[in-house]
């Protein structure tokens, strides 16, 4: 890897001299703008709007245009005299605990690594912030735009996330939330059975980009000059869904067949239930009835036994006497 920033993390009087590492890279398939029939590039020439001349990159200045129309020409100067105290300070303002930080606000990952003669406070740094649970706020500049961001450890690596400006985040305003909407408990309990039927631990190793895969092994067949063959994908099948209740009811059976159970009572609404209920009382009441039929017959069978015995002891009596 290579470093993309070099500076100090500033933590109250210590200074600590590091380094910024891109934490990750995204590996989706570019393209050039090319002509279909012979794939020559196309390029593009930086032309002024006013009268079509080419322009050249080092005469070419950041402009703002204001409400009227009008455009304010900023040079590299007038860039140069801002105030930025974070150009090469990780300044740490404040720690707090990370839950407290809505993952809606992060933005892009990086490492940081220690110079040689900064390892000791580095490790500092970093032992505190494990054994605290906390995560650093701090502001840095990266590419002369000041940033919020937090330090946190990662792999006894010490991560610099940048974040987004509290109002760089847009209000969730939507209509349905000020609707009342009326959820039946069984619905709520087998919403609750299809979460509890499909969690897991989060092992990112097993998800795949199989679109990127697929992409490239198109390109990777018309490169070799072989007949591109589309693999036939079998598509969820909606079935025929009636209400909420079956699509969750199926749902639940889909999930547990996928990790190679069989669907059990949790797959069964609390409309089953009756049903359920008549069908154990059903076998019950039959046996109740061969029982009460049996109990007689036994009766009677214990009677007639019982008589032999009395003519018996009463002669044993009479021959005593």
């Amino acid at each position: 890897m290579r470093s993309i920033w070099k500076g100090s993390v500033s933590f109250g009087l210590v200074s600590i001299g590091v380094k910024l590492y891109s934490a990750t890279e995204e590996k989706s398939v570019s393209f050039n703008q090319v002509r279909r029939e012979d794939g020559a590039r196309i390029r593009y020439k930086r032309v002024a709007e006013s009268d079509g001349e080419e322009v050249s990159y080092s005469d070419i200045a950041k402009g703002y245009q204001l409400p009227s129309g009008e455009v304010v020409v900023l040079t590299d100067e007038d860039f140069a005299d801002l105030p930025l105290p974070s150009a090469r300070v990780v300044d740490v303002l404040q720690f707090v605990p990370a839950e407290q930080i809505d993952p809606i606000y992060y933005a892009k990952s990086y490492y940081l690594e220690p110079e040689n003669s900064a390892v000791k406070p580095y490790v500092l740094l970093r032992e505190a912030l494990d054994e605290s649970e906390m995560v650093a706020i701090v502001k840095v500049a990266i590419r002369n735009r000041e940033q919020l961001a937090t330090l946190r450890v990662r792999d006894d690596v010490i991560v610099l996330n940048t974040m987004i400006w509290p109002d760089e985040v847009r209000a969730a305003d939507f209509g349905f939330l000020d609707e009342d909407i009326d959820l039946r408990p069984q619905e709520q309990q087998m919403a609750r059975s299809l979460v509890e039927s499909m969690a897991g631990d989060f092992q990112p190793d097993q998800y795949t980009d199989d679109y990127r895969a697929a992409l490239e092994a198109v390109i990777e067949a018309k490169a070799e000059g072989r007949e591109v063959v589309e693999p036939e994908e079998q598509q969820p099948s909606s079935g025929n869904v009636v209400d909420l209740m079956s699509a969750l009811r199926a749902s639940v059976d889909a999930a547990k067949k996928g990790r190679g159970e069989t669907a059990s009572a949790s797959g069964s609404s609390a409309d089953d239930a009756p049903a359920t209920r008549a069908a154990t009382k059903a076998p019950a009441k039959k046996a109740a009835k061969k029982a009460a039929k049996k109990a007689p017959a036994k009766k009677a069978a214990a009677a007639k036994t019982a008589k032999p015995a009395k003519k018996a002891a009463k002669k044993a009596a009479r021959k005593t006497a």
